[in-house]
């Protein structure tokens, strides 16, 4: 029995002792910045494979519509009637139907208002002890009447059907499950308040011109629209709380908007009634733009303009608009609106009718800048993407907004009232609308989930509108792209930043890691890990994937390995499934050369070394201090050593090393003669980020050379590795990371040897007599008047 429970013992002991190694050995796996992200991704299956392409069993489901809206513009409202006809696609049998109720968010008792805390704002807009008057706002409910008011819902032969408005979505029981590859139509009709943007903020809305009674409507958000049903998450019914955007489904639309007779509209898709809406000498320059490549072409004018806003017609006019297979319609309606187009040539054969609407205060900004703005993104996302698919792509100048849809997005930029603006104006400006309508291509056909996903649209559009930007205009100062300008944000406060694989409501600090982090991520892959030719047939085949289709983050990441032989599974960990930032230093550099044993060049050097190595202060003093030593007094005490200098060679000294080199083999003489420089140099990742190391070495002949280490160096070891490099020419200067690729956060440990940083401090005055609140336009204006009165 003993001998019994002593086995039974030592079988529990081995055990207990293979498992401990097993959770050491994942441990040591888990640590591994290289470790692939297998366990992180989907497993591919037959809808979505393993390369990150749609597999052969892809499917996604449809909605068509068919609306009447009318804008009331003395009350503000919209009211609506649509028929829906819901195309199920997937191999399910769907018992009920999820729609979107956007507008619900601005409803009084919506959970947008009651989630908000201080701790939920971002830090800048935290009110501490003292509470700002936003952090307060924004936390109350708003006295508006906002929300959809549902009128009914109810088969297309009348009989109304079963439905559960849960806040901001809207659930449609059917009587029967929908079959796998049916149809079904529905109607509803419904009205709302709309919300003045101004005042209430918000994607869509209306602006009002005190000066001359009008309003500007850019209309979005404003029909119950469909939830995706997809084979990922089934529906995706994520509450709206306002801040992660839009999934819906392609479908094609019909859209009959009614409003006041002197209104221009624009909206998604085309004009199928342009004789009954534009007169004939609207139709007549819309005509001459559609040839125009080069100018653009005004359609409507400022006068027609000016003059339409005294009108205040009280008519209607019904504008049709058709749209086919887009995700979403959106619209613009004012009396206020200059119209003006010209024609985007595309690769293709194709030709793309770029245009734009903006009341008077845009001028002279926006005639100059808006459509050109709008036809040059069409060009270079074109380039990097595919050919732009639809016939046409909208600006519209909105303030204090920047928002897309498909054909249309909503843009702010506006000179002073003296027709001058700054610089940041601008290229804030131009920057928006290449954006805005750079999001026609994600998401609006790179249709990620934008709910769930802010960065697959948002990261993706900035990181080619940087592209782009820079097309625009030598230098164009963009605001977020190279790598410089994310350091910051990387290497602030942990506790107020979130991995980019965050849900979109869940994220600190928004715009940087929403936008600037992943176009940074990007923009380094292409640059630096990738090269650019690798790069950009990798991204291209991922957006030709994915065209028209719902990717996931997964798909993205996928892609981009299959389609250029890169294993990235460390950047994609380490960038955005982690806050990690980039610091890496050079903290330990030695200079070695191969001791050739060579009496006429070692000794020389050795003599030189010797000569040129700092002197001790007593040997400094006493060479002045001690007028004669004992030696000097009494040569009688001096002997061979005295005077020897074992760096002085002779024929013993010449014997020895051809003997030493004989007896070495043909590639060890070869190493010995070359006289090479041998640099050891010590990486610290200080960072915890793994990034590919970059140096420029600096010879004494003044001449440079710059080597780039792939990131799996580190692969082995993620926190220190040392490498040694071999030069013939003597080192100068070292620096890690010379053209700033890779978001490095700390440059002073980048020097070898250490360079001094210059830093400037100014005297502090309570009054600033350099800011005087003039832009560089006034000031010049202002300057040239003095001048002509002295």
């Amino acid at each position: 029995m003993a001998l019994k429970l002593l086995r039974s013992s030592w079988i529990l002991l081995l055990f207990l002792l293979l498992q401990s190694q097993v959770i050491i050995a994942q441990e040591n796996t888990n640590t591994n910045k290289f470790r692939q992200l297998k366990t992180e991704l989907a497993t591919p299956n037959d809808y979505r494979n393993a390369s990150g392409a749609p597999g052969h069993e892809y499917w996604q489901n449809e909605a068509d519509y068919k609306i009447a809206v009318e804008l009331d513009d003395k009350t503000q409202k919209i009211t609506g009637e649509e028929t829906i006809t819901y195309h199920n696609n997937s191999p399910d049998a769907l018992d009920y139907l999820w729609l979107q109720l956007d507008q619900n968010m601005r409803a009084k008792d919506s959970d947008t208002y009651k989630v908000r805390t201080n701790d939920k704002l971002e830090p800048s807009e935290r009110g501490g002890e003292r509470a700002t008057f936003r952090s307060i706002k924004q936390q109350m409910a708003s006295d508006f009447d906002g929300g959809f008011k549902m009128q009914s819902v109810k088969s297309t032969d009348g009989k109304d059907l079963n439905y559960t408005i849960n806040k901001t979505m809207m659930r449609i029981d059917l009587e029967k499950a929908l079959a796998p590859g049916a149809s079904i139509s529905f109607n509803i009709a419904w009205w709302y308040n709309i919300n003045d943007r101004m005042k209430m903020g918000g994607r869509s809305g209306y602006e009002y011109f005190e000066e001359d009674d009008n309003y500007l409507y850019t209309i979005a958000q404003f029909f119950p629209r469909m939830c995706v049903y997809n084979d990922i998450e089934g529906w995706q019914n994520k509450q709206f709380l306002g801040r992660g955007e839009f999934t819906v489904p392609f479908g094609d639309y019909e859209v009959s908007i009614t409003v006041p007779s002197d209104h221009l509209v624009s909206a998604t898709g085309t004009l199928s009634n342009s004789e009954e809406v534009l007169t004939k000498a609207q139709i007549d320059r819309f005509e001459k733009a559609k040839k125009s490549t080069t100018d653009v072409v005004i359609i409507a004018t400022q006068a027609e303009a000016e003059k339409r806003e005294k009108s205040k017609s009280s008519k209607k006019q019904t504008w049709t608009f058709k749209a086919d297979n887009v995700r979403d319609f959106a619209f613009a309606s004012s009396r206020k609106f200059i119209w003006d187009a010209m024609a985007v040539e595309q690769a293709d054969g194709t030709t793309v009718m770029a245009m734009s609407m903006y009341p008077k205060e845009g001028n002279p900004l926006w005639e100059q800048y808006s459509t050109k703005a709008v036809a040059h993104t069409l060009k270079w996302y074109s380039h990097y993407t595919f050919s732009y698919p639809y016939p046409v792509a909208w600006s519209i100048n909105a303030a204090r907004i920047g928002m897309e849809y498909p054909m249309i997005c909503f843009n702010f930029g506006r000179p002073e009232e003296d027709k001058t603006y700054s610089e940041r104006t601008k290229y804030g400006m131009i920057g928006v609308i290449i954006h805005e309508v750079g999001h026609n291509y994600f998401p609006m056909i790179v249709n990620s989930d934008e709910r769930q996903w802010t960065w697959m649209d948002e990261g993706l559009n900035t990181f080619v509108q940087f592209l782009a930007e820079q097309q625009w205009e030598r230098n164009y100062p963009s605001r977020r792209g190279p790598a410089n300008k994310i350091v910051d944000y990387m290497k602030g406060d942990k506790e107020n930043i979130s991995p980019i694989m965050t849900n979109s409501e869940s994220i600190w600090q928004f715009g940087n890691n929403a936008y600037g982090k992943p176009a940074t991520a990007l923009n380094i892959l292409r640059e630096t890990v990738m090269g650019r030719e690798l790069f950009d047939h990798a991204f291209k085949t991922y957006c030709q994937r994915w065209m028209f289709k719902h990717p996931s983050p997964a798909d993205f990441f996928r892609t981009m390995e299959d389609a250029s032989a890169v294993d990235l599974d460390w950047f994609w960990r380490g960038w955005f499934y982690t806050i990690d930032h980039v610091d890496i230093a050079m903290e330990n550099v030695k200079w070695f050369r191969i001791d050739t044993k060579n009496p006429d060049t070692d000794f020389v050097a050795k003599r030189k070394e010797r000569e040129q190595a700092p002197k001790n202060i007593s040997e400094i003093r006493n060479k002045e201090a001690i007028a004669q030593t004992q030696d000097e007094i009494d040569r009688s005490i001096r002997d061979f050593y005295t005077t020897y200098d074992p760096l002085e060679t002779n024929i013993l000294d010449k014997e020895k090393y051809n003997k030493y080199i004989s007896s070495l083999s043909e590639e060890e003489r070869k190493l010995v003669l070359a006289g090479d420089n041998f640099y050891e140099i010590t990486f610290k990742n200080k960072g915890g980020l793994v990034m590919p190391i970059i140096l420029q070495f600096e010879f004494t002949d003044g001449t440079s050379e710059v080597q780039y280490i792939p990131a799996e160096i580190w692969k082995k070891q993620n926190e220190e590795v040392t490498k040694t490099f071999v030069h013939k020419k003597e080192v100068k200067s070292i620096v890690l990371d010379p053209y700033l690729e890779t978001a490095d956060t700390d440059t002073d440990n980048n020097y070898f040897p250490r360079k001094q940083q210059l830093n400037r401090f100014e005297l502090y005055k309570q009054r600033s007599y350099w800011n005087s609140g003039e832009n560089p336009m006034q000031r010049s204006k202002r300057a040239k008047e003095k001048a002509g009165t002295n």
